[in-house]
């Protein structure tokens, strides 16, 4: 009944070992959970991490929609995308280095965000960033025939089968992450020294994602 709907066996296999090389490709979500996972704890980057795939699934409805379209084809949308994207991306970074790590040693009691909070921030990062949504503009569309009657909801399937193939990868790093950080409770230095380079990761995505050209 619903096969009509569904892209073909071949397309799914060739689709989900593109998503596995795209999950694994470092990013700035993949930056944000893992960062949270190891000052936060293990709930904080999975709240991260549903948040990110939160915001695919968002993406995926504006593609099959075709609302991710008319903000490339606006010069003025896009160019707000971007400078609200990287703003977000430093003022994180910023957080991280004035707030520093919370399960250092001198930090007790420090600030620490609700599982809300990690969620929206995943959200957040995901729909800000104007390549999120060149990647889904372009890589969703080349396994959907333009002139396929059942385009969308194919569009639909892919999308879903992207985030269900991300989030055990996701959860692998968070919890590999959570691991590394009870190694490093003992080491304030070592902890400081993983704010400043993840506030440095995040302001060199910002750079990018200002570079970005919807093409």
């Amino acid at each position: 009944m619903f096969s009509g709907y569904v892209p073909d066996l071949a397309i799914l296999a060739q689709f989900a070992v593109a998503t596995v090389i795209i999950a694994i490709t470092p990013g700035p979500d993949m930056t944000l959970f893992v960062g949270r996972a190891l000052s936060e704890g293990r709930a904080a980057g999975l709240a991260c991490a549903f948040g990110a795939m939160t915001g695919c699934v968002i993406h995926t409805t504006l593609v099959a929609l075709g609302l991710s379209a008319l903000i490339l084809a606006s010069p003025e949308a896009f160019l707000a995308l971007k400078i609200f994207g990287a703003g977000y991306l430093v003022w994180l970074a910023w957080q991280a280095i004035r707030h520093g790590s919370t399960f250092s040693p001198e930090r007790k009691g420090g600030r620490r965000h609700s599982l809300l909070q990690n969620w929206a921030t995943g959200i957040g990062v995901n729909l800000l960033n104007p390549k999120v949504i060149l990647f889904f503009m372009t890589f969703l569309p080349q396994f959907v025939s333009a002139a396929d009657p059942h385009a969308a909801a194919k569009l639909f399937v892919l999308g879903g089968l992207f985030v269900l193939i991300s989030i055990p990868i996701s959860v692998g790093l968070v919890f590999a992450a959570d691991k590394v950080s009870s190694l490093l409770r003992g080491s304030p230095r070592i902890t400081r020294a993983i704010d400043y380079l993840f506030a440095g990761v995040f302001s060199a995505f910002a750079l990018k994602i200002l570079t970005a050209q919807a093409k």
